[in-house]
C-alpha cells in the first residue's frame, strides 16, 4: 500500500481508480480493463511528473521525512556485506537510535555508522525515530576510534530530526557528546564519507556528518534547524513551516549552491520511496566515487583538507 503525502492527493486518485479497475478484472477473467488502467498509468505518470518537476522546499521536506524511504538499515542490507554491528558505549547503554559497525563495501572493509528511525510502531520507538542519545554520539566516537586504529574508511548515513533533547540525555551531556562526535570527525586520519539519505536536522546530524565528502539525496534535507521549530521560534507559531522551511535554505540544491554538500544524488522520479532499490543503489555508486576520490590522500592530508573544507564554509567574500 502507497502512503501518499498531503500534496500527492490527485496521484492518490488517479493510481487507486487504476488499481481498483485491476482488481475488477482478477475478479472477473472476461472483464478486460487493462486498456483502461494503462491510460489511467499514463494520466498518474504525468500528474507525478508535474508535481515534482519543482518542488517546494516544505514539500522536500515532507518527501526527506516520508515512512516509506530507506532507512539505515536497508542501506546497510544491500550495500554491504559481512555487517557485524558493534552496540554500545562502553560507559552507559547500547543506543538504537545510532547503527554501526564493521562492514565490507565493495570488498574494502570500511566502519558504517547511521542513524536508523525504524520502519514500523514497534521499530521507531525502539530506535527513538532516529534521535540519538549521548550513548549514541559516543558509540560513534568509539567505532571512528577503531576505524583510525585499523585504517578503515569510515561511511555515515544521516537521517535524524536531530538529537534527542530528553531529561536524561541533556543530564548525560547531549551537548558535549554531539562536540566529541564532530571533533572526532575532523580528527581520524582516515577517508570519511557522508550521505544524507532523509533528514539532516541540526548538530546531531553534524555530529556523524563532517567528512571528507558530503553527498544528499536529491530531496533530503539538512538544516541547523527543523522547519516547524524555526517557524515556533522565529513566529511563535509552528504552522509557519513553509516559510520557515523557505528562508532556511535546506534543500539540497540550496547547500550543494552555498558549498555544504558536494553532490547531489538524483532520486528515482517521485522520490527515494517510489524505487528503493535503484535510489539504493545509486547511493552506493555515490559512495564509491567519493571514496575513490580520497585514494591516495596521506593520512595528514586527509585531515588537512577536511578542516580546510569546514572553515571555509561561509568565508567566501569575507576578505573583501
Amino acid at each position: 500500500m502507497t502512503n501518499y503525502l498531503d500534496f500527492e492527493k490527485p496521484l492518490a486518485e488517479i493510481e487507486g481508480k487504476a488499481n481498483e479497475l485491476r482488481a475488477l478484472a482478477r475478479e472477473n477473467e472476461e472483464v478486460d480493463m487493462e486498456k483502461e488502467a494503462s491510460v489511467l498509468d499514463a494520466k498518474s505518470h504525468q500528474i507525478l511528473i508535474d508535481l515534482y518537476k519543482d518542488l517546494t522546499p516544505w514539500r522536500k521536506a515532507q518527501v526527506a521525512r516520508h515512512a516509506d524511504r530507506p532507512h539505515c538499515r536497508d542501506y546497510i542490507e544491500t550495500l554491504f556485506t559481512e555487517y557485524t554491528p558493534l552496540a554500545g558505549d562502553r560507559n552507559f547503554a547500547d543506543d538504537h537510535a545510532v547503527m554501526g559497525g564493521l562492514a565490507r563495501f565493495e570488498d574494502t572493509p570500511v566502519v558504517v555508522i547511521g542513524h536508523e528511525k525504524g520502519h514500523d510502531t514497534k521499530s521507531r520507538i525502539e530506535r527513538n525515530f532516529g534521535m540519538a542519545r549521548p550513548e549514541g554520539y559516543r558509540k560513534a566516537i568509539r567505532l571512528m576510534d577503531l576505524a583510525d586504529r585499523f585504517g578503515l574508511p569510515v561511511i555515515t548515513l544521516i537521517d535524524t530530526p536531530g538529537a534527542y533533547p530528553g531529561k536524561g540525555a541533556e543530564e548525560r551531556g547531549q551537548s558535549e557528546a554531539i562536540a566529541r562526535s564532530t571533533e572526532k570527525c575532523l580528527q581520524i586520519k582516515v577517508p570519511m564519507v557522508s550521505v544524507v539519505i532523509g533528514e539532516g536536522g541540526s548538530g546531531g546530524a553534524v555530529a556523524f556528518a563532517t567528512a571528507n565528502r558530503l553527498a544528499m539525496l536529491e530531496h533530503s534535507i539538512y538544516s541547523v534547524i527543523s522547519p516547524e521549530g524555526c517557524a515556533s521560534i522565529l513566529w511563535k507559531d509552528a504552522e509557519k513551516m513553509r516559510e520557515a522551511a523557505e528562508a532556511l535554505r535546506l534543500t539540497a540544491q540550496d547547500l550543494r549552491e552555498l558549498g555544504v554538500c558536494d553532490a547531489i544524488i538524483p532520486e528515482p522520479l517521485g522520490g527515494a520511496h517510489r524505487d528503493r532499490n535503484i535510489a539504493m543503489r545509486d547511493v552506493g555508486t555515490m559512495i564509491s566515487r567519493m571514496l575513490s576520490e580520497l585514494t591516495g590522500q596521506s593520512p595528514e592530508e586527509l585531515v588537512s583538507n577536511r578542516r580546510k573544507k569546514y572553515l571555509g564554509i561561509g568565508a567566501t567574500g569575507l576578505a573583501a
